[in-house]
């Protein structure tokens, strides 16, 4: 991996290894931080990077920390403000993929909601293959936290935690991608990604009270799904069965993207190949981040 020269922290922009915090303050005994992350698409005919939806990107954020009962950090404008300066400094022309993060730093305990230090960074990221290929999923034996245990609704570092479990199993037993049931034994969602499928040709996908992520590419599939396609999202309860009856299932998320599965527990989905409803999603979707369609210019933040 290719190292950017530049990474924000607590203020300003500093070279990337500069970006320290002391072992014993409550992020690294505790993982007391929360994050988004956020994707910038290059346009090479207009030579801009577009920030997607960085609007809800920052408003999920603040919920983050208000839930975890952080004191006040940057403002808006002023991590907007970082997130350009930062792309421009490294002199990205490519797309990328940028994390930003709030954290409890110096020497806290575990109830300590202060002071709140702040990283950005930003690395080059292309898309995946198994975004046009299409992946394998297991379910996963590791079970999604409930809301009331650690609510996946807070996108807190310790919830990933979870995450890696079941993705560790899954690739160890010779998989892609993991697929969480919840306590009530359905679906919930794959780590750090929503899951959809087609059902005689209906988009369904689990509910927000199925301790999911409140996905902003989740919120962009349904959006776009309705008024390009004319498929109204249904939410509900997802059988695990019903992932193998599906003509078709994919799993979405800001790093993903949106990425087909071709089966689960090497049981094929559909005909085994990426469906049709996918792929024009997929399509829509790659328009509309990188500015190829001008529609909803609202989604876009330029850098340059």
């Amino acid at each position: 991996m290719t190292l950017p020269e530049f990474a924000y922290f607590n203020g300003k922009i500093v070279p990337w290894n500069d970006t320290k915090v002391h072992v014993f303050s409550p992020v690294a005994k505790y993982g007391i931080g929360i994050f988004e992350g956020i994707r910038g698409y290059w346009n090479p005919a207009e030579e801009q990077i577009y920030l997607f939806r960085l609007r809800d990107h920052l408003e999920r954020y603040a919920f983050s920390q208000k839930a975890m009962r952080f004191d006040a950090g940057p403002s808006d404008g002023e991590l907007t403000q970082a997130l350009i300066d930062l792309c421009r400094a490294n002199q990205f022309r490519t797309t990328v993929h940028i994390r930003m993060m709030a954290f409890i730093d110096e020497m806290g305990e575990m109830g300590a909601t202060g002071p709140v230090g702040t990283a950005i960074t930003a690395l080059p990221r292309a898309t995946t293959k198994q975004v046009s290929a299409g992946a394998s999923a297991q379910i996963s034996s590791w079970m999604r936290m409930p809301d009331n245990v650690m609510p996946a609704r807070i996108k807190c570092n310790a919830n990933y935690h979870n995450s890696r479990l079941a993705v560790m199993q899954a690739q160890r037993d010779g998989y892609d991608v993991a697929l969480l049931l919840n306590s009530r034994g359905k679906l919930s969602e794959a780590p750090a990604m929503c899951v959809f499928m087609v059902r005689h040709g209906q988009l369904i996908t689990p509910g927000a009270t199925s301790d999911i992520l409140e996905s902003i590419t989740r919120q962009t599939v349904m959006e776009i799904a309705e008024e390009y396609l004319g498929l109204k999202t249904v939410e509900r309860d997802v059988d695990r069965t019903e992932l193998i009856l599906a003509e078709e299932v994919f799993y979405c998320g800001t790093g993903a993207e949106i990425t087909p599965v071709t089966s689960v527990d090497r049981i094929a989905v559909g005909s085994g190949e990426p469906g049709g409803i996918t792929r024009r999603l997929q399509h829509l979707y790659l328009d509309l981040v990188t500015g190829d369609s001008k529609d909803h210019p609202e989604w876009r933040t330029a850098i340059y």
